[in-house]
């Protein structure tokens, strides 16, 4: 173990700072194209009896209409979020007649660009304004990129062990800059072990040929719609999945909420030439945003970020420098189409004993080299993660994926028996995941890849199978009549304000004429 950890876990069962981990938040955002019944994406526009996609405070679109996003409410209790994402699956499906909710990160059979229908969002300003930035996300990327589906997994510490914990550390800043300061720190050491989670719970490693749409690629093929690669474990977080030339070069820094402010707004106020040259206004027509690096912050692809809930006109970097960080984002885990979720309680365990070690582990400043390092070894993992021989870099030569993820494991042992103190299971959730460091065949992106082989179908018809059993299951288990009657009334709810929203603007322009 760490010698640096030993101690601090130690401080902390001293510091009585256990009981206060109990009472981690979570919740979670979850991404699903609704599809035909033939494994098309489904042209219909988003369901009126879903709500408003602009909103609703559960239900919404990403990128397309036909993108679904599943929001929970945070919540203390790991059972409460996966039961409320379980409830927003059983009425989503009551709802989509006869299209399914595609359970895997790759999309379905495409029909190229224009067969992703971009998200629409009414007359507001507000609703204009994500338009178009979906628009802007076309002209730069592409479609099909932005049809890519996953988990965003929040995670945030009660205000009570974070008192407890500035007391242990012996600081004197203010609550909020001692709390962002640390949620930095935990994002450094992701980004220096979030290879393992890739590893662990990647489950894309095949995707349907058309997803390529003529691009060139070295996919190697298997049938006549699959292309994959023998080791990979996550394509969606591949130099395939998302990707941006103009990002490569930012290099935004995570030492400190300053640096990372600095870095972003640099990023969102310097123009592009390629962007430039595609224009903001053509003919009339709003093709993006801006002509700059990043439309807006969220433009920024990362593999885990810094939030915090905004107030009304306030962007995320305004309210995180005026109130500091509040929760983080886990954004690179995939939808494991062999779980009805696409992620389950054993996971989410996992998670937590995952993102505490990354808090309590030292976490140095990431230089550039240190930062290209990481890189190299994100690109190994998602490509060649399974490889028997993969070596992974460390800041004092090559080692072993299975060497390093059993030294990590074995740390991550002393944090789950902390966290079994102040709830349970944990240790149960590290010995499931355990036997996978040594039996890479265990893996999602292994077990996908063996019945890709062993049932002989192509991608696309194996995950249509599977959103075919999923519907079948929700539709058995229905909501509860109150529950129903919630959702409806959330529909109904949230349609009637955006209509109140449209007609007060319009009222505004009236005014103003």
């Amino acid at each position: 173990m760490t010698p640096s950890l030993t101690p601090r876990l130690a401080q902390l069962a001293d510091a009585d700072l256990i009981r206060p981990l109990a009472h981690i938040r979570r919740g979670i955002e979850k991404e699903a194209l609704r599809v035909t019944p033939k494994g098309r994406l489904s042209q219909e526009p988003h369901l009126h009896t879903l709500g408003s996609a602009l909103t609703h405070p559960h239900i919404t679109t990403d990128y397309s209409e036909s993108l679904l996003e599943f929001i929970t409410p945070p919540s203390e209790q790991i059972g409460d979020t996966l039961g409320f994402m379980e409830q927003l699956h059983r009425y989503a499906v009551s709802q989509l007649g006869d299209e399914h909710l595609w359970p895997a990160s790759m999309p379905c059979a495409l029909q190229g660009n224009n067969s992703v229908p971009i998200a629409e969002y009414g007359s507001s300003r507000s609703g204009q304004m994500k338009h178009t930035y979906r628009r802007g996300l076309d002209v730069r990327y592409g479609r099909i990129m932005q049809s890519i589906a996953g988990i965003h997994f929040n995670f945030s510490l009660p205000d009570s062990f974070w008192q407890g914990y500035r007391e242990l550390l012996g600081s004197q800043d203010s609550l909020a800059d001692f709390r962002s300061a640390q949620y930095f720190a935990l994002i450094r050491n992701f980004q220096r072990y979030g290879w393992l989670l890739l590893y662990l719970f990647g489950a894309s490693p095949a995707l349907s040929h058309s997803f390529m749409n003529g691009r060139p690629h070295q996919l190697a093929s298997l049938g006549t719609d699959t292309l994959y690669l023998p080791f990979a474990t996550s394509l969606r977080m591949s130099g395939l999945g998302y990707q941006s030339d103009a990002q490569a070069g930012l290099n935004i820094s995570t030492n400190s909420l300053a640096e990372y402010g600095r870095d972003l707004t640099r990023a969102l106020n310097t123009p592009h030439a390629p962007y430039t040259r595609l224009g903001v206004e053509v003919n009339g027509e709003t093709r993006q945003l801006n002509d700059n690096i990043l439309q807006i912050e969220n433009e920024y692809y990362s593999d885990i970020r810094p939030k915090r809930v905004t107030h009304t006109g306030e962007t995320p970097l305004q309210a995180m420098a005026s109130r500091g960080v509040e929760y983080i984002e886990v954004r690179n885990l995939d939808i494991n189409p062999l779980l009805a979720l696409g992620i389950d309680d054993t996971q989410i365990r996992f998670l937590d004993t995952f993102l505490l070690f990354c808090l309590f582990q030292d976490s140095p400043e990431i230089g550039e080299q240190e930062q290209r390092r990481l890189a190299r070894n994100h690109t190994r993992v998602t490509e060649q993660g399974r490889r028997p021989d993969l070596l992974l870099e460390t800041a004092s030569g090559e080692l072993s994926r299975a060497a390093w993820g059993e030294q990590l494991f074995a740390e991550l042992d002393a944090i789950a028996q902390l966290l079994d103190k102040a709830g349970s299971g944990y240790s149960a959730a590290l010995q499931h995941f355990k036997p996978l460091l040594q039996q890479p065949e265990l893996t999602p992106s292994a077990r996908i890849l063996q019945q890709l082989t062993a049932t002989e179908q192509n991608y696309t018809d194996w995950v249509q199978n599977r959103a075919t059993e999923l519907t079948q299951h929700w539709q058995q288990t229905p909501l509860e009549q109150e529950q129903s009657r919630y959702f409806t009334q959330l529909a109904s709810s949230s349609l009637a304000a955006q209509h109140e929203l449209e007609e007060q603007e319009a009222g505004r322009s009236l005014m103003a004429m």
